[in-house]
């Protein structure tokens, strides 16, 4: 009897042997291809295009100045006529024009102490806007404005609110295939990386796309934007 048990705990104990040698062996294969996996790069690919714009907003800003309010009135409205005619005769259209509130001054009324009299007591600030999506025609009278300096007409152009913008629209349009592009460049550079390493490069394991930036190519061509984005991908490696 004394025999029997020593032979079955003798069997059992082979067998918890052998359990165990087969869960170390099962546990130290998971954990070495988990280790692989762990194995990564992360990349970035960069897509860069240049776009013409498809929106101007050109804001015509000119002056007026009198001693009589009545008159200035007058003035700004004559003189506003004369932009919006010589604008829709050069080929801007009627609903592509727009006009402000212009704003008036009061120099009597800003007068304090001794300061010397103002020559013209009103002085009036008008702006006449174009919203187009006709960038050459725009670009075109702008040229030519000057010959309304030539009738009398005093504009500015040294403000910020008086300086024109270019837009655009068209992102939605265009991002799909430059965000292909950007994720082929990032994967470029990966395979580049992991030929290098004697590695073999492997699924995504996360990938962000950036943001989408807009900004002017240059200062002389304002209205050519220069859109970009990069894409971040990090991708498995394994031996």
């Amino acid at each position: 009897m004394l025999d029997n048990n020593k032979l079955n705990a003798f069997v059992l104990g082979i067998f918890i042997f052998l359990g165990l040698t087969s869960l170390g062996y099962l546990l130290g294969a998971s954990a070495i291809k988990f280790k692989e996996y762990e194995r990564s790069v992360t990349v970035k690919g960069l897509s860069e295009r240049d776009y013409d714009a498809d929106v101007v907003i050109w804001p015509i800003q000119f002056t007026e100045a009198t001693n009589k309010l009545e008159e200035l009135y007058v003035s700004i409205e004559a003189s506003t006529k004369k932009i919006s005619e010589f604008l829709k005769a050069h080929g801007i259209k009627a609903e592509e024009i727009s006009v402000a509130t212009p704003s008036i001054t009061d120099k009597s009324a800003q007068q304090y102490g001794n300061q010397p009299r103002a020559e013209f007591r009103y002085t009036a600030m008008q702006t006449v806007t174009v919203y187009s999506g006709d960038i050459m025609t725009v670009r075109n009278v702008m040229s030519s404005l000057s010959e309304l300096g030539k009738e009398g007409i005093v504009f500015t152009g040294s403000n910020y609110q008086s300086q024109t913008e270019y837009l655009f629209t068209r992102l939605n349009d265009v991002k799909p295939e430059m965000i292909e592009e950007a994720t082929r460049k990032a994967r470029e550079v990966a395979e580049k990386f992991a030929s290098d390493s004697s590695s073999t490069l492997g699924k995504i394991r996360r990938a962000s796309q950036g943001q989408f930036s807009i900004s002017d190519r240059d200062k002389n061509n304002p209205h050519i934007k220069k859109v970009r984005v990069v894409s971040t991908v990090e991708y498995y490696l394994s031996d």
